[in-house]
């Protein structure tokens, strides 16, 4: 793994140096890599606040906080488990966003095709339909394991526009990006627009667990139910930051009152079994709306790392999360 471990802050301090995810390395043409972190900074879906493109950069900025080993997995080094390098961020044209979303395609791609899982760094949440439609050219239709306060399968958002941040899965399952019948939400609450604005993700085939329903059933059962969803498929983890409360997370595109604290959603995240994870994102992190601290901006890093670390113990336990 030499080559590919984060500096050392222990040496060299966490402000000083370029500011890559965890001081990672940036990465190189003809690197043989596992993962990538890639950003992909287009906000040009969302349909209130904006802001979320600066989100890969406050992800980043706050990353140095986090340290390589996790002690919520038999305290593995997840850069001694897994050659992971910072690809930079994927170029956009902002405010157009069907223009944005083959950029942000090709980008993914350009990764996916070298067996490398991405990990993708928002953005809001219309980020995922590229990342989707990359690895789903490769893998075939994927699970989903989907964490977010809002379906986003709306048919269409603003004068019947098909493209949004409200409506990326629908149009994932539409493309055959996704199985529906091997996805799951998690965290679905608050006010709606219509009657169906969560149930139109029952009818189109996925699972939905509110957030009422999955704090009552705790990360562990709420883990179980998701393994046996996706069963061994590879499998897509998209996490919206407004999944958190807004107390904990304020610096969100779409913030609803009423979520699990910075704490209950470590807790489940750090539940999850290995599973094929072949991509994932942390999206809508808007540093403009965030709190003293960056504390948004920080909890995004810190999933993104356990979903490294998900991964890691994935390849030791002999579940993939490489490309085929």
């Amino acid at each position: 793994m030499t080559g590919f471990l984060p500096v050392d802050s222990l040496d060299t301090p966490r402000f000083c140096g370029v500011p890559t995810f965890m001081r990672l390395p940036l990465a190189q043409p003809g690197d043989t890599l596992d993962a990538a972190i890639i950003g992909l900074p287009s906000d040009s879906g969302s349909p209130y606040r904006t802001g979320a493109r600066f989100g890969p950069g406050a992800v980043r900025a706050m990353s140095v906080m986090l340290r390589p080993i996790n002690p919520y997995r038999d305290h593995i080094n997840v850069f001694e488990r897994l050659r992971v390098a910072d690809a930079g961020d994927a170029s956009v044209v902002p405010g157009y966003l069907e223009e944005s979303l083959a950029r942000l395609e090709a980008s993914v791609s350009s990764l996916v095709d070298q067996g490398i899982v991405p990990i993708s760094l928002g953005g809001d949440h219309s980020v995922s339909l590229p990342a989707i439609r990359a690895l789903s050219k490769r893998h075939g239709p994927l699970a989903l394991v989907h964490f977010d306060a809002h379906s986003d399968t709306w048919n269409s958002y603003f004068a019947g526009k098909r493209y949004s941040a409200g409506t990326p899965f629908r149009r994932a399952a539409e493309e055959n990006g996704l199985d529906p019948a091997a996805s799951i939400q998690i965290g679905m609450r608050g006010s709606l627009f219509r009657a169906d604005d969560v149930s139109q993700s029952v009818d189109l085939g996925f699972e939905v667990l509110t957030t009422d329903q999955t704090l009552d059933l705790g990360p562990a059962e709420t883990a179980r139910r998701i393994a046996e969803r996706v069963g061994d498929r590879p499998v897509y983890i998209t996490f919206d930051l407004d999944f958190v409360d807004p107390a904990n997370a304020p610096g969100v595109q779409t913030p609803e009152a009423g979520g699990p604290s910075a704490r209950e959603a470590l807790a489940l995240v750090r539940a999850l079994a290995p599973m094929n994870v072949v991509g994932c994102d942390v999206v809508e992190v808007n540093p403009l709306y965030d709190g003293p601290g960056q504390i948004t901006a920080l909890l995004g890093a810190t999933v993104a790392l356990e979903f490294l670390g998900l991964i890691a113990t994935g390849r030791a336990s002999g579940v993939s999360g490489a490309a085929p």
